[in-house]
């Protein structure tokens, strides 16, 4: 009976994020914030597709975009091959993406083989949603994306989808500083 229940409560959480995904990714439905520098996610310790530990540290002094997203996220699917674009035009000026999923790395190696992605992806998991919890996605939908300049101070947020053109500017921007 315990075990039905648990079955039924992640039944419902996957539900609930996926509805969150779907409705963050209509027009219109997009929200930017500004919040006070802050570096908790550089203590994020996750692990890659090879099963490797991973730290987001190892890219302090560059300008850090880190994006919560999932497999099942219509959205996140939609942002990630401009997200790819970016990150090679702006690797040699000290600028780098990292994907975080909530997805389990099998899910993740299937979704590369139709989208290939030219940047870290990291595996989480529903409690590494906290960590987006603390940079201002406090309904914890996705896709979110964080980007940090080369301080590690948090520049941006974004809940919803993030097209390259709106992103490229704030790119821009943190190089020059």
């Amino acid at each position: 009976m315990n075990r039905s229940r648990s079955w039924l409560m992640l039944g419902a959480v996957v539900l609930f994020a996926a509805a969150a995904g779907y409705r963050l990714g209509a027009p219109g439905t997009e929200s930017e914030t500004t919040p006070a520098p802050t570096q908790p996610v550089f203590a994020l310790a996750l692990t890659d597709l090879q099963g490797r530990p991973q730290t987001l540290a190892q890219w302090r002094g560059k300008v850090l975009v880190v994006n919560y997203w999932a497999t099942w996220c219509y959205p996140c699917r939609q942002e990630m091959p401009g997200f790819s674009r970016l990150q090679e035009k702006y690797l040699g000026k000290g600028v780098q993406f990292v994907g975080i999923s909530i997805d389990d790395a099998p899910k993740i190696i299937e979704f590369q083989k139709e989208t290939p992605v030219g940047y870290p992806l990291l595996i989480g998991d529903m409690g590494i949603m906290k960590s987006s919890a603390d940079l201002g996605n406090s309904s914890q939908g996705l896709p979110f994306t964080a980007i940090f300049d080369r301080q590690g101070r948090l520049s941006l947020t974004k809940l919803g989808r993030l097209s390259e053109a709106e992103l490229e500017p704030e790119l821009i921007g943190l190089i020059s500083r």
